[in-house]
């Protein structure tokens, strides 16, 4: 392509702010190294307040939001405005650079609503980067296929009919985006959310993150209904009392919906002495931890939602060289391989017994963590979805030549 007459791109992203969202991070950093310029509208968020700024060459447009949702109704109001600021926004950026597609990635699945809008009065290319199954996210929060549900299923057919390309994290989101979107399967294209080993750097563990004790057991992620926080506390209460295990402190990184909750929770477990819950920190301090911990564990409830999601933090323990405890999940069992091992579906005492199993054996942790790191650097780290991405912009811009 010219130099002087780039491809713009404009992504659009809800639920978290630009850079500290690494997937999001990487694909435009990606882009705008391959000669694309890049901009991103996005929420504000703890230590990403300014409205405007241009890191690593990438221009990023922040709006605030009030409070973080919780309810249906909550997230109806959220979304409401985030819609009305990206609107806003989008414009803004369309004035003062311009651009040729929206990259829009979910949730909500409802930026098809400015993408369509784009493409149909502006003739600007649309793009749908399919983070979450919305439909099994409101599932697996709330319990029920209501009205609810139904609305997010025809909101994720609308964005997939919208959608010129479409990117999925895996191949279970590649069957969803054409069998329930009705996507050409050619124009959909896997991109996982491989890790960049640049940034994942082994260093020495800080042993006072073990609080005293012989081993730390790992969490990096949100502290939300779905991710199972409680049924990781509730396995480290059996493996506390009931195995009588007073050598393991477990460090969780990481904030959320239900953070508080799950403070309050480790204490009327009686086990609040032995949990550490740092909140959303810095790259360094979540790095400190995960190099200090002897397992790392992904609790993650098995649902409908989780067996089809890729995590990041499984291929983030895996670059980091950890042996994993985690419930078994199709998706998980893709990433992890013989990284992990994998306990019954939603069973703590299960979950328990593996992460002893762990800490009891050092060289299968070695062998473990071996083979997760390896796999990283020779499948999954981020250079080799690099061409995916790619394709899939040549694929949007090919009707243009």
């Amino acid at each position: 392509m010219s130099d002087f007459n780039p491809r713009r791109v404009l992504i659009l992203v809800e639920n978290l702010p630009s850079p500290f969202d690494r997937r999001v991070w990487q694909e435009a950093t990606t882009l705008h190294d391959h000669g694309y310029e890049v901009s991103i509208i996005c929420p504000t968020g703890k230590g990403y307040e300014k409205e405007y700024e241009v890191a690593d060459g990438i221009h990023i447009h922040r709006y605030h939001l009030p409070f973080e949702a919780e309810g249906a109704k909550g997230y109806l109001v959220e979304y409401s405005l985030a819609l009305f600021h990206t609107f806003r926004l989008a414009w803004k950026v369309q004035f003062a650079r311009g651009f040729d597609v929206i990259h829009a990635c979910n949730p909500p699945d409802l930026l098809f609503l400015i993408g369509g809008f784009f493409k149909l009065f502006m003739r600007k290319k649309f793009l749908f980067d399919h983070h979450d199954i919305n439909p099994e996210l409101y599932e697996a929060k709330f319990g029920r296929r209501d009205l609810f549900y139904k609305l997010l299923v025809l909101f994720e057919r609308w964005t997939f009919k919208t959608a010129d390309v479409s990117i999925a994290t895996n191949e279970s989101y590649k069957q969803i985006a054409i069998e329930r979107g009705g996507m050409d399967a050619t124009k959909v294209f896997v991109v996982r959310s491989g890790p960049k080993l640049d940034r994942l750097r082994i260093l020495l563990p800080k042993e006072e993150l073990k609080r005293g004790r012989k081993y730390l057991v790992g969490y990096v992620g949100v502290m939300g209904t779905q991710e199972g926080i409680d049924l990781l506390l509730q396995a480290a209460s059996y493996l506390i009392k009931d195995l009588g295990r007073s050598d393991v402190h477990f460090g969780l990184v990481g904030g959320g919906t239900s953070l508080e909750e799950m403070k309050q929770m480790a204490i009327d477990l009686g086990i609040d002495n032995f949990v550490t819950f740092t909140g959303r920190v810095s790259d360094q301090e979540l790095l400190e931890m995960l190099n200090t911990a002897d397992v790392c564990v992904n609790p993650d409830v098995a649902n409908a939602m989780n067996d089809k999601s890729t995590m990041n933090k499984i291929m983030e323990y895996m670059a980091l060289g950890k042996s994993i405890v985690q419930f078994d999940l199709t998706e998980g069992r893709v990433s992890a391989q013989d990284a992990s091992l994998y306990a019954k579906k939603n069973d703590p005492v299960d979950m328990a017994l593996k992460i002893t199993q762990l800490l009891d054996d050092p060289e299968l942790r070695e062998r473990m963590g071996e083979s997760g790191r390896n796999r990283v650097k020779n499948e999954l780290e981020w250079q080799y979805e690099v061409p995916n991405l790619l394709a899939a912009y040549d694929a949007i811009f090919a009707n243009q030549k």
